[in-house]
């Protein structure tokens, strides 16, 4: 397995796979054709169907125009290089890797299509390159271990706990926890800022704000009802801000960006856990993220929203579980708690929009991965079914779902608002 860095990932919503994707691989297509004036960019499956409502014309417009120009994490920029991007969709036809395929050629003054690459993005912002590998520093392979069992007998053994092995693994590299204090306070800004804005969410739906109503209703409230209040305050928070364009973290996508966070937030502000210690569960949550994305998929367009929300479940009730003095293995019952009953779960995006059901469903699973942790915390850790267990049930389920359930906004919730 790769670094955790890669699962979270600092950036711009709505859209990990249909946003942050293809923004990185026009860039990495400039980047070994630094000289082209003119791009096609033909989009297929997934990222044609829904790319408008996912801002995807937008972001492969705006890594072309501003190349050269910016900063590469950024996408702002007041000048614009010269020449211009044709895009072209293709929302029925499918390359053969992944649903969300991308080809992209660079124009002669014919108008001919040259050195034409093929991309796909494949879930958390990552992309892959059929003609030239897609490398950053973060691209090797660290992890010997690539299962939770396996890493579970390791704390077993060693009498060491899961954010414990990631520092083994990568705590010596330059900057490693410095990168998760990162990660944890653009977390924390993009709740205060999701909780201090009002007015509508951008897009046809007119779908109005409601993190800040949430917050103050709940400030009102006493025990279980305030508490559900605020960390579904808080994943609203977050989960507006990404369909608002905002600066959040992939956890392990933008689509279920505001679950972790929420969680993770509540405990700080009503507990009082220093950042240490939170930072600490960003591992293990990473950690368990990892796993999943290694040995099955994050993406809504492959597997559907159980390995967007339901990862982003299980990570966050890994991460409850250790901050409330849990053992190694209630971590794992609760992870795997939080993605076992996500599983089957349906990406069906209304209009092909990061909002409905997706900014509701990040407050449910916030909650629900809050129980989880409680949960496990009330048993020894034994239980029946394994988190690599579901991890694998997930990635069949994943499999044996219709394409119209996944990504494509031609079924569901989607087809019923049409």
């Amino acid at each position: 397995m790769k670094s955790i860095k890669n699962i979270y990932k600092i950036g711009k919503g709505p859209s990990s796979s249909h946003t942050m994707g293809p923004f990185k691989a026009v860039r990495h297509y400039l980047e070994h054709h630094s000289d082209a004036d003119h791009l096609h960019v033909t989009l297929y499956g997934s990222l044609a169907a829904t790319g408008k409502g996912h801002l995807t014309d937008w972001a492969v417009e705006e890594a072309f125009s501003t190349w050269k120009w910016t900063d590469k994490e950024t996408l702002e920029s007041k000048d614009k290089r010269g020449g211009d991007v044709v895009i072209e969709w293709k929302p029925k036809e499918n390359l053969q890797v992944h649903p969300n395929g991308m080809k992209i050629a660079s124009v002669n003054f014919d108008g001919d299509l040259y050195d034409k690459w093929t991309y796909y993005s494949v879930g958390g912002g990552d992309i892959i390159c059929m003609e030239m590998p897609v490398e950053d520093e973060d691209s090797s392979e660290l992890y010997g271990m690539s299962t939770l069992k396996e890493i579970l007998d390791w704390c077993n053994r060693s009498g060491k706990s899961f954010w414990e092995y990631v520092d083994e693994v990568e705590g010596s590299n330059y900057g490693f926890w410095d990168y998760l204090q990162l990660v944890w306070d653009v977390m924390q800004k993009a709740v205060e800022r999701g909780i201090d804005q009002e007015g509508a969410l951008p897009g046809p739906l007119n779908m109005r704000r409601k993190a800040l109503s949430y917050f103050v209703r709940a400030d009102g409230q006493s025990d279980a009802f305030r508490t559900r209040g605020l960390i579904f305050s808080y994943a609203l928070a977050v989960s507006e801000e990404n369909a608002s364009g905002g600066t959040i973290v992939t956890a392990p996508t933008c689509g279920s960006c505001g679950v972790l966070p929420s969680v993770l937030y509540h405990l700080k502000k009503t507990y009082g856990f220093s950042d240490q210690r939170i930072v600490r569960a960003l591992a293990t949550a990473g950690l368990i993220g990892n796993i999943v994305k290694y040995n099955a998929s994050v993406s809504g367009a492959e597997v559907g929203c159980q390995g967007e929300v339901g990862v982003a479940c299980a990570m966050a009730a890994g991460a409850v579980t250790q901050l409330m003095g849990g053992s190694p293995s209630q971590i794992e019952y609760a992870a795997e708690m939080g993605l076992e009953h996500h599983l089957g779960l349906t990406c069906d995006p209304v209009g092909g929009l990061v909002q409905i059901p997706c900014i509701e469903r990040n407050a449910y699973a916030a909650a629900r991965a809050f129980d989880a942790g409680i949960y496990s915390l009330y048993t020894d850790g034994r239980h029946r079914v394994t988190f690599d267990q579901v991890v694998n049930v997930m990635k069949q389920t994943g499999k044996d779902l219709p394409s119209l359930y996944k990504e494509t906004s031609e079924g569901g919730l989607a087809k019923e608002f049409e």
